[in-house]
């Protein structure tokens, strides 16, 4: 099992032992084992690409999440894309810190990965409770 995170676009991420740990507590709580898990920050420029190509959306966003795992197979192998610049932006619209904001979308690209989905109402309820869960689990 490796977790992996690798800076298109800087950004401050401390601890990064400790979140590994608890990202695997996360998605052992959540009944899901991870194989391997790869973190990529980058620009709203970077995403956007990314956005266009593989889901033909033309719009900025902060997070992008593929589930690569082969079928059959239960360990998740995923990549989670995260725009710093979209981290920073929503931080400063939801008066929250950058710190805080950067680990909810981690953790939000991961329930994802571990099944939850966010389209419809009452999905993304359940996430957003997800994620203020596991943000107070990690800070608090």
């Amino acid at each position: 099992m490796s977790i992996n995170f690798h800076f298109l676009q800087p950004i401050t991420l401390l601890q990064r032992r400790k979140l590994k740990l608890f990202l695997t507590e996360l998605a052992s709580s959540e009944k899901t084992q991870l194989d391997r898990l790869d973190i990529i920050f980058c620009s709203d420029d970077y995403l956007l690409n990314i956005n266009k190509s593989f889901l033909n959306h033309d719009y900025f966003t902060d997070i992008i999440t593929f589930d690569l795992t082969p079928p059959k197979t239960s360990a998740i192998i995923g990549e989670i894309y995260i725009s710093v610049d979209r981290i920073i932006s929503n931080a400063q619209d939801f008066n929250t810190s950058i710190k805080e904001e950067c680990h909810r979308v981690i953790f939000h690209g991961l329930l994802h990965l571990c099944g939850y989905k966010d389209k419809k109402k009452e999905e993304k309820s359940r996430m957003t409770k997800k994620e203020n869960e596991y943000l107070s689990k990690y800070f608090y």
